[in-house]
């Protein structure tokens, strides 16, 4: 009898293999973020994606709204685009718009995994290797062929990780991948902004380490360019790309600065020439609460002593990410003892990265990679916080490469297995983390518990608590909030919206007016306040208040329609109807003005005018059952009995539940005889 085949066994050169690489980065990132997809849209993603018009039309989608006041798309085309593409696909189900964030993320895992693995596979051309174990080693044509000397220029350039430099790269790519940090770019739908404009950096790199090897093509080139122009028009991130590329040559490829020049000088020039699209970007939206330049009241010497505690901060999360907190708030570090330790430990690290990216050694790329990626938000240029944890999405790359090649060098392959079971902790660690954005609610308690100083997280977890109902829960968070910093307008205003819900019209009066001292042209305020006073009986001062805002800005439409309405309960029919009339004017779509001007148009016993505005309000907005019903109740006291009927049934059909409606459509049938 003949035995039994022994059951085939996988070739070891699968392991080996981008096959292998693709499918292991691919399902890690679907387990660790699997339960992503429907976190909800948060913060910045409301004026940025809710409310930015442009998104809604592709044809308008590569020209983001020009904003001083912190849109994140602002001078980002090629960000804003991309979000137009999800409208298109879903509108505003967030499912779409997490499935590319992840799908970026993937695609930048797998670049970087194979933008190192050719990095450490650089072989030919003479390149020659640092000594390992004694003796200097020269891989030529994929074979080791001893030497007793070095070229001054390539000395130290790249350690001999030739034979396991896909694993190497794999454990360095999933690292990466897997890593919590990672959360806040890839869960938190804006921050696509990082992770879309790494992606583009890693391409450019990759594009141009491409173009470089024997035989390739011209495309390469060409790719890296348009890699980087799409890059500069995403962040302000990739200002330092053309740079890096021009590092990346000398260290890796050219051996010198003089090669760099001769051989590939048009490229690089080429390169440096995308920074005139992000002149032409960023110049028009300085103001940009979200920008590196943006004009904030805060000093570039405080905001620098803060970034030299936050870089080592950032270094910290990579070895030991917790706690990861969502908004660190605008606090600045004001006690000089975290940062002269954490001097203590950078700018040694900065000079040893000069000193040796200056020596062309590998390890001064990957820190020259590190600061000058974190310098745009990281240097001593103010922006609108002093610390966010998407900023470490592309350096982190540079630690992971040299965290794992230094264990390498120390362990060899325990090191690599070694890492990957920390890539698995690490993953875990990222699924547990997108557990905490499932609500809005929750991603802020657990900013406001980490973060207990935070006063803008404080006032922005009351305004979910509001949106959600939970008053008293909002109103206590709102009065922490203002505890911290007492003469925030915003603060003042929503607080006074809350007592208003509450039935404290007094308190919402006095915290709407003391928001008004701070800020005296916020129309929010203001017409809140118009609507406690009115509340408080006190319509003629609320009028007052409304018509002092409209001598400020005539163009205020929510101001007038407020005031018009106010207008029309204390009898000045006239002064109202004018002021219905010019917010439809310039808002013609606008259902609810509709609907008043024409309660106020049949108390004037203008029947047919007020006909015609509750029509347009229907065409507007077909499936309201309301509407079809006042429509109805018109059309009858106009004794179109049989339309009016015909109304009352579709606000029905609309609404089964819809007792006026059912109550009409009796009475009309009655007196029709029906």
């Amino acid at each position: 009898m003949a035995s039994a085949r022994p059951a085939p066994v996988a070739s070891p050169s699968f392991w080996r293999s981008p096959l292998f690489a693709v499918l292991l980065l691919v399902g890690g990132a679907l387990l660790a973020y699997h339960n992503s997809f429907s976190v909800p849209f948060v913060f910045d993603d409301e004026p940025s994606i809710l409310s930015n018009p442009t998104i809604r039309r592709l044809a308008t989608a590569w020209w983001p709204p020009a904003d001083a006041g912190g849109l994140t798309v602002a001078g980002r085309p090629v960000l804003n685009f991309s979000f137009g593409l999800n409208y298109a696909v879903s509108g505003f189900d967030v499912w779409s718009y997490h499935a590319l964030n992840l799908l970026i993320h993937v695609a930048a895992a797998l670049v970087l995994f194979d933008l190192v693995r050719r990095t450490l596979l650089l072989v030919g051309r003479d390149r020659l290797i640092p000594p390992s174990r004694g003796r200097d080693i020269m891989f030529e044509a994929g074979s080791a062929v001893s030497t007793s000397s070095r070229p001054r220029a390539c000395r130290g350039a790249i350690p001999p990780y030739k034979a396991d430099a896909s694993l190497i790269a794999l454990v360095i790519a999933l690292l990466w991948l897997l890593h919590p940090l990672q959360t806040e770019s890839v869960t938190y739908v804006i921050q696509r902004a990082e992770s879309l404009v790494g992606l583009f950096y890693l391409l450019t790199l990759w594009c141009f380490a491409r173009s470089t090897e024997p035989g390739a093509g011209a495309a390469w080139a060409r790719g890296a360019f348009v890699c980087c122009l799409l890059g500069m028009a995403t962040k302000e991130v990739m200002v330092s790309a053309p740079l890096l590329v021009a590092l990346y040559d000398r260290t890796f490829i050219a051996g010198s600065w003089r090669e760099v020049w001769t051989r590939r000088r048009g490229l690089h020039l080429t390169l440096a020439g995308t920074w005139l699209v992000l002149a032409g970007l960023v110049l028009p939206n300085l103001d940009r609460g979200g920008s590196a330049g943006a004009a904030l009241p805060i000093g570039p010497v405080d905001y620098g002593l803060t970034q030299i505690y936050a870089i080592v901060h950032y270094l910290r999360l990579t070895l030991w990410p917790a706690p990861l907190i969502l908004d660190y708030g605008s606090a600045l570090v004001e006690e000089w003892g975290p940062i002269v330790w954490s001097a203590l430990l950078l700018i040694p690290l900065g000079v040893a990265s000069l000193w040796a990216g200056w020596r062309g050694r590998a390890a001064g790329f990957c820190g020259i990679f590190f600061f000058a990626v974190l310098a745009p938000s990281s240097s001593v240029v103010p922006i609108n916080q002093a610390l966010a944890e998407h900023r470490m999405y592309l350096p982190l790359a540079a630690v992971m490469v040299m965290v794992t090649t230094g264990l390498y060098l120390l362990l060899g392959r325990r090191a690599l297995a070694m890492l990957a079971v920390a890539a698995v902790a690490l993953g875990v660690a990222t699924e547990r983390r997108n557990t905490d954005y499932a609500t809005n609610i929750r991603i802020y308690e657990d900013t406001v518990a980490k973060r207990p100083g935070n006063a803008r997280a404080m006032a922005l977890l009351a305004d979910y608590y509001q949106r959600a109902g939970q008053l008293e829960k909002a109103r206590d968070q709102l009065v922490r909030s203002l505890g911290v910093e007492p003469d925030v307008p915003e603060v003042l205003s929503n607080l006074g919206n809350v007592w208003l819900k509450l039935g404290e019209t007094e308190k919402a009066i006095g915290c709407l007016q003391q928001a008004l001292v701070l800020r005296p042209d916020d129309h929010a305020a203001l017409n809140n306040l118009a609507g406690a006073l009115t509340l408080a009986g006190r319509a003629p001062e609320a009028i007052a208040q409304l018509e002092a805002a409209l001598q400020r800005d005539p163009a205020a439409w929510a101001t007038r329609f407020n005031l018009a309405s106010l207008q029309a309960q204390g009898g000045r029919l006239t002064e109202a109807a004018a002021n219905f009339e010019a917010v439809l004017a310039v808002q013609p779509e606008d259902t609810e003005t509709r609907v008043s001007y024409a309660t106020l148009l049949q108390t004037q016993g203008r029947q047919a005018e007020a006909l015609v505005q509750l029509e347009a309000a229907v065409r507007l907005q077909p499936a309201n059952a309301d509407l079809h019903n006042k429509l109805g109740i018109v059309l009858g006291r106009a004794g179109r009995l049989r339309e009016a009927l015909q109304q009352f049934e579709e606000a029905l059909r609309l609404d089964p539940a819809n007792e006026s409606a059912r109550q009409n459509a009796a009475l009309a049938r009655r007196r029709l005889g029906g």
